[in-house]
């Protein structure tokens, strides 16, 4: 697919890193299957993908931690 980014690259399978924010806490998901733009960077990932991902988010921002570090593994 062309991305939608800078318009000029294509995008690859590959895997990226998520980081998220929130109330001072920070998650660090690593290994996320995406879709990532070979002239850019920027990812894509699939919906089922994202929601697992702010599944997963929600259960780390759930603990005492204040940054949290998980590889992504599938549902």
């Amino acid at each position: 697919m062309k991305c939608s980014i800078c318009k000029h690259g294509d995008t690859q399978p590959g895997v990226t890193t998520v980081l998220l924010e929130r109330d001072g806490k920070v998650v660090v998901i690593r290994g996320v299957p995406a879709q990532i733009c070979d002239n850019c960077g920027h990812a894509y990932t699939s919906s089922a993908t994202t929601e697992h991902v702010f599944a997963l988010a929600e259960e780390m921002l759930g603990t005492d931690e204040q940054v949290s570090v998980r590889h992504y593994r599938a549902a």
